[in-house]
């Protein structure tokens, strides 16, 4: 019997999972597809937000700006990439400069430090790039970027890498009380534990009902990206909004740690919590809103183009709280979910330790765990050394591709993937566009991402090959 299950291996539920972890306990995590970050964690912006947007006085707005103050030292102690490279809110009229008075107001105090408005001059200094027609802006330095899918495995892995347990497959059908805690059911398997949280993202509504919880409902928003190619990774410095709608915080204009661009999303309610396909009207969307914000970007190198569903609730706010005795819901989670992650989870085990979790912290607690790509980040005589010094690290030619390989392998990584380091491998792992190639190439491009019947990839779209970790290189 477990003392905690947590359902939903993305990245709220891998740093609730990773909080518990390091106290005395047994953690379970149930993840219904067959790897973690298969919802909302692969397919998001990677902001991490100051904080000056959400409401004041809402746990949007308290978590938001406790979890980006953490996030930088979360990020270093997973080996994450994190940059702080600052957020600008861009005003092109009147109209506009009301609503970035009324974030800078909102900002302050929301407890988001550093805020201040930046008129033209100012403005064209910082980025030369944008269109002369903008007029001024909210500058907040301390919004950041981060790989939201290696942040999610890390996360999760860290949390095993201290005892957790991760059963990927198990599609939670039916939760039963019963004395002393739950029984989740999936279709040929069942877990015990004392307490339950619910981190289940566009399917978190689904899995409150299944113990009764029919309070609020969650519908998925789809968001929809362009991924650009290194070429104009440095078109922008900070991380470049339009002022906002009703509808979120618009389209946006962003570097990726990776040094990519990534442009979206957009923000349209849907019905199936599965569509993520992409389409013609929200490509042309993202194409019109970014050409008035930064005329010199040319959208014939995109690499790709996805969409992730965002778990929206009619509330309007996060939902966190405990419906019955020893459920917690982690419900209603989209942005800024990933930049409030840590400090959900402290909210959460505090929920958990009002209900009754006693357990100790432990003495022996690893927070650290090893970058991804740390071998790959050697230079060549230290990746000799370290080859010299220990065998398992070696090289091995596969189908024309290098691979190097870790066979020291975490506990985190028993699907046997994500951890194979690589500097390099066939297809656009170098996140550039590939040159044509013959007939019969595998490497060959035979879709354009910006063809209005191109469906969304299966694979996750900051990383060009699904077996394995990282953002595109």
């Amino acid at each position: 019997m477990f003392d905690v299950i947590v359902i939903g291996a993305g990245v709220v539920g891998g740093m609730i999972a990773r909080e518990l972890s390091a106290y005395a306990c047994r953690v379970c995590i149930l993840e219904k597809e067959n790897d973690v970050a298969a919802g909302a964690s692969k397919a998001n912006s990677g902001i991490v937000h100051a904080g000056f947007d959400a409401a004041e006085g809402t746990l949007k707005a308290g978590l938001n700006v406790e979890g980006a103050a953490r996030m930088e030292e979360v990020a270093r102690q997973l080996g994450v990439k994190y940059q702080r490279n600052g957020a600008l809110v861009v005003g092109f009229d009147g109209s506009d400069r009301e609503k970035i008075e009324t974030l800078l107001a909102r900002g302050e105090k929301n407890g988001v430090k550093d805020l201040r408005i930046l008129e033209r001059e100012e403005l064209r200094r910082m980025e030369p790039n944008l269109s002369p027609e903008a007029v001024c802006a909210l500058y907040a330095p301390t919004s950041a970027i981060v790989c939201p899918y290696e942040l999610t495995v890390a996360a999760v892995g860290n949390a095993m890498d201290n005892g957790a347990v991760l059963k990927c497959g198990f599609e939670v059908r039916r939760i039963e009380k019963t004395d002393g805690g739950f029984t989740v059911y999936g279709e040929n398997d069942s877990v015990r534990g004392r307490y339950v949280v619910n981190a289940a993202g566009v399917y978190a509504d689904a899995i409150a009902g299944m113990v009764g919880d029919r309070r609020f409902r969650i519908t998925p928003r789809r968001g929809e990206y362009i991924l650009h190619d290194k070429e104009y990774g440095a078109l922008v410095r900070a991380t470049v909004f339009r002022t906002p709608s009703e509808n979120g915080k618009g389209i946006l204009i962003s570097p990726t740690v990776d040094e990519n661009l990534l442009t979206g999303p957009t923000a349209n309610a849907a019905a199936d919590k599965e569509d993520k396909q992409t389409s013609a009207d929200g490509l042309s969307l993202i194409r019109a809103q970014t050409r008035g914000m930064l005329p010199s970007l040319s959208f014939d190198r995109a690499i790709t183009v996805f969409c992730g569903l965002r778990a929206t609730a009619d509330t309007g706010d996060f939902i966190i709280d405990s419906p019955l005795d020893g459920f917690i819901n982690a419900a209603g989670i989209d942005s800024p979910g990933l930049s409030a992650s840590p400090a959900i989870a402290r909210y959460v085990v505090g929920l958990l330790k009002q209900a009754g979790f006693s357990a100790e912290k432990k003495k022996d607690f690893d927070p650290i765990r090893r970058p991804m790509h740390f071998f790959a980040g050697l230079s060549r005589a230290e990746q000799n050394e370290l080859i010299q010094k220990d065998g398992r690290f070696g090289r091995a030619g596969h189908r024309g591709r290098d691979r190097l390989r870790d066979a020291a392998k975490p506990k985190a990584d028993r699907s046997g993937r994500r951890q194979a380091p690589h500097p390099r491998a066939d297809g656009q792992m170098s996140g550039r566009i590939l040159p044509a190639v013959p007939c019969g190439d595998r490497r060959k491009r035979t879709r354009d991402p910006l063809r209005a019947d191109h469906q969304t990839r299966r694979r996750f779209p900051h990383h060009h090959r699904q077996d394995k970790g990282g953002c595109v290189k």
